[in-house]
């Protein structure tokens, strides 16, 4: 198993960029290297991380503008020749603005930011950024957005459903699901998405603030350690 080369990019209004270093540093024992959104040409990292905040203080609308940064370029030819990317929260949105991933990310449903910590129900617990949960475990995780309910049309949702594309669905606490469990009105309750090559996720909860016990809880630590596996060659991608 060889270690991965991470990167984590950095945009004009990114807030989570330096969490995500470290939460991966204190899981991982690895280092991730700070991108600037600016650069034209990237080595070939294994693992990119687009984190969440307020990129480019979130004009037009989130991600709007990010998704015509020159890094994206060099994040989109990674991403097709295998490497992983995932997106957190804004990052979330920048990928789905740049169409490495399904769908859009709208207002929630009360037009109210909302900072809290939610239960999500793992859907997907094969997948290169999950396999360290079992199916249907129950996670909290803290979220913190203004527009966070994923949208897509019904083919794109199907699609989705029947390809196991699904990640995380915002859950009660039991484990059960019913659209007031989706603090944002998120389509069909989705937290999180793939894309058809499995390579590529966002999800709009960020696992790096629960990622250490000195944050008060551990929760988020199974994305990076899946991810961890998965870009040292663990996971066949």
């Amino acid at each position: 198993m060889t270690s991965p080369r991470t990167a984590v990019v950095v945009f004009p209004g990114s807030n989570c960029d330096r969490d995500n270093v470290r939460s991966w540093r204190a899981v991982t024992g690895l280092e991730a290297e700070l991108v600037w959104h600016k650069e034209t040409s990237l080595p070939d990292y294994d693992l990119i991380i687009v984190p969440g905040g307020f990129s480019f203080g979130d004009y037009l609308r989130c991600g709007a503008i990010a998704r015509f940064s020159p890094v994206m370029s060099e994040v989109a030819r990674l991403a097709a020749r295998g490497s992983l990317v995932l997106g957190i929260c804004n990052g979330f949105q920048i990928l789905t603005e740049a169409r490495l991933l399904p769908g859009a990310l709208t207002r929630n449903r009360d037009l109210k930011y909302i900072c809290k910590d939610v239960t999500l129900r793992v859907e997907n617990a094969s997948s290169a950024f999950t396999s360290r949960y079992a199916p249907g475990q129950v996670l909290r995780i803290p979220v913190s957005h203004g527009e966070g309910g994923w949208s897509a049309s019904l083919r794109e949702l199907k699609e989705l459903q029947d390809q196991n594309r699904v990640v995380f669905r915002y859950c009660a606490p039991d484990g059960s699901v019913s659209p007031q469990d989706a603090p944002n009105g998120s389509l069909d309750n989705i937290a999180g998405v793939l894309n058809e090559r499995g390579n590529v996720m966002g999800l709009m909860p960020h696992p790096e603030r629960l990622a250490e016990e000195i944050l008060g809880g551990v929760d988020g630590r199974g994305v990076f350690l899946s991810l961890l596996e998965a870009a040292s060659g663990g996971l066949k991608r």
